[in-house]
C-alpha cells in the first residue's frame, strides 16, 4: 500500500524544505554582501590614506620648496647689507686718512 500525503502536508514540507534552503541561502548572500561592504569599505579608507598621503607629501614638498627659497633670498639680502657695510666702512676709512692729513 503506498502512503499519499494530504495536499496540505505536501505544500508544508515543500515550505519546509525551501524555507530552509531560502535561509541559508538568504544567511550566505547576507554574508557576502556584508563581506563586500566591509571590504568595500576598507579599500575606500585605504584609497582616502593614499590621496591624503599624497597630499601631505605634495604641500611638505611646497613648503619646503618655499622655505628654501625664503633662505635664499635671505641669503642674498644679507649679502648686500654685508656689502654696504663694507663700502662705508671703505669710505668713512678714507675720509679719516683725508683729514689727518690736511
Amino acid at each position: 500500500m503506498t502512503e499519499r500525503s494530504s495536499l496540505v502536508q505536501e505544500v508544508g514540507a515543500a515550505l519546509r524544505d525551501h524555507g530552509i534552503t531560502a535561509a541559508i541561502t538568504a544567511l550566505i548572500g547576507g554574508t557576502i554582501a556584508l563581506l563586500a561592504a566591509v571590504s568595500r569599505r576598507a579599500f575606500t579608507n585605504d584609497a582616502m590614506l593614499s590621496r591624503l598621503d599624497r597630499e601631505l607629501l605634495a604641500e611638505r614638498t611646497r613648503v619646503d620648496r618655499q622655505r628654501a627659497e625664503d633662505r635664499k633670498g635671505d641669503a642674498d639680502r644679507l649679502e648686500r647689507i654685508e656689502t654696504d657695510i663694507r663700502a662705508m666702512r671703505d669710505l668713512m676709512f678714507e675720509a679719516f686718512q683725508r683729514g689727518r692729513s690736511d
